[in-house]
């Protein structure tokens, strides 16, 4: 139950920012939420993390954050426990599992749930199912409530039942509304593992907890959420796997920052954010999306939709590879702003649009108006470069250039402190001019002409 566990800082944050935010979300809403806690007493918890043994950093931070409950209006609270009554060897007890503390006003029961997992002691195995099958008792009958779970659990379900089966067939009777699964310290591929029970929150180290704390209250008491359409060039909400930052709008002061996810069921992941101020939206497109004073309505799920059509450029070298990738300078079609740089042999995403490229090869190769179409891929191909070993007898000053017969254009200079180096060069026709640093005669210049082939190493010698 590796869930409640964080320094005295944080529990002072939240006390403080998130009982002020919470009661005035639910102060207005005559409905009664009750929320009961799945609380993990496994063996498990014996484990250390962080500053102590989990069960003991959980025992602690679980009761600050009860006191900070217990004055809020239309709350009730309940405990349920697993895994405290029946030590796990010989054979698992997989009905290991109670109704500690039944429903009542958080006035009474922040107490009563606090003083009881004090008393707890880790013993037994993990039995999830059967733990939220029990819930059907728990939630006694009552008008004008929302049943909500928190399940706090540091592993899997240990007896072979179904938590997810379970979860959705007591979502559909309207048992309790979708629960919120806080993990500790748990492997990021469980997360798949909970994410069909009730909304996961992974929390991997105290740093993040209280962002983790602060989402599933608010999301459980004012079910105030938002939903990020990135909108295709058809308008449909397909685009995913970017950078997100909300900022307070008008400022530069970050809120949040979220990698956008397409959920199981195929819709953009529901987020929950303070309703009470304005956002500027920055997506992490290349190039980035704007949106500016968004507006969040209390108590509704919100959609924020934002265009951000994008497809692929792939940069490939044509030819026999060597050690020489070149990188490319990514601008928007007839600005000089770089929006980005890109490595050949990788593939990047961009908005759909013109793009110019200039490709630092020697010499430089510059593409104009490549184009990047919804959902495809656009790859750009050039010859693989040579290398070209510069053997002198010492040091001195030179130039490469491109020579047709008929002009030269330069491409780079030689490496004056160097008495060898070698320059990767596109396919052509070149020549060197070279004079050695000793050599005061200017009619002691060195020239030669060479021509570089894809792929091919070669030696000028400078002698």
């Amino acid at each position: 139950m590796n869930l409640l566990l964080n320094k005295n800082s944080l529990i002072k944050y939240f006390l403080i920012y998130n009982l002020a935010f919470i009661i005035s979300h639910s102060a207005s809403s005559q409905v009664t939420n009750r929320i009961l806690f799945i609380f993990d007493d496994s063996y498990s918890m014996y484990a250390p993390w962080n500053s102590n043994i989990k069960i003991e950093v959980a025992k602690k931070v679980m009761g600050e954050f009860l006191d900070s409950l217990k004055n809020l209006p239309n709350l009730e609270l309940a405990l349920r426990c697993y895994g405290h009554t029946t030590f796990f060897k010989p054979d698992r007890n997989c009905k290991d599992s109670k109704l500690e503390v039944p429903f009542a006003d958080a006035t009474i029961n922040s107490l009563k749930i606090k003083q009881r997992i004090q008393k707890l002691e880790p013993l037994g195995t993990t039995p999830i199912a059967y733990s939220l099958g029990e819930c059907v008792n728990d939630f006694t009958p009552k008008a004008n409530c929302r049943n909500i779970v928190i399940l706090i659990t540091d592993g899997i379900e240990e007896c072979n039942g179904n938590p997810c089966q379970v979860s959705i067939e007591l979502q559909k009777k309207g048992i309790f509304l979708r629960p919120f699964v806080i993990g500790v310290g748990l492997d990021v591929k469980f997360a798949d593992v909970f994410a069909c029970m009730g909304k996961f929150y992974d929390v991997s180290n105290e740093a993040n907890f209280k962002d983790v704390l602060k989402l599933v209250l608010t999301e459980a008491i004012t079910q105030t959420t938002v939903q990020v359409d990135l909108l295709d060039i058809l308008k449909k909400p397909t685009e995913t796997d970017v950078d997100m930052t909300f900022y307070e709008a008008g400022t530069t002061k970050i809120k949040y920052n979220y990698l956008h996810t397409i959920n199981h069921r195929g819709n953009p992941d529901t987020l929950v954010l303070d309703p009470d101020i304005k956002y500027d939206l920055v997506v992490h497109t290349i190039p980035p999306q704007e949106k500016k004073s968004i507006s969040i309505v209390k108590g509704k799920h919100n959609i924020i939709k934002v265009d951000a059509p994008q497809g692929y450029l792939k940069l490939e070298l044509d030819g026999t590879i060597n050690k020489y990738n070149p990188t490319t300078l990514i601008r928007k079609g007839g600005e000089l702003i770089t929006l980005n740089v890109q490595d050949f042999g990788k593939v990047e995403k961009y908005i759909v649009g013109k793009y110019d490229l200039e490709v630092l090869t020697f010499p430089r190769i510059n593409l104009k108006d490549v184009e990047i179409k919804q959902s495809t891929t656009n790859t750009i191909k050039i010859p693989t470069s040579g290398n070209v070993l510069f053997s002198k007898q010492g040091t001195g000053y030179g130039s490469i250039y491109l020579d047709d017969g008929k002009t030269v254009i330069w491409v780079c200079n030689l490496n004056a402190t160097l008495q060898n180096e070698i320059i990767y060069l596109q396919p052509g026709k070149y020549k060197v001019v070279f004079r050695y640093e000793f050599a005061k005669e200017t009619v002691k210049t060195i020239e030669r002409n060479f021509e570089v082939k894809s792929g091919i190493a070669q030696t000028v010698r400078l002698l």
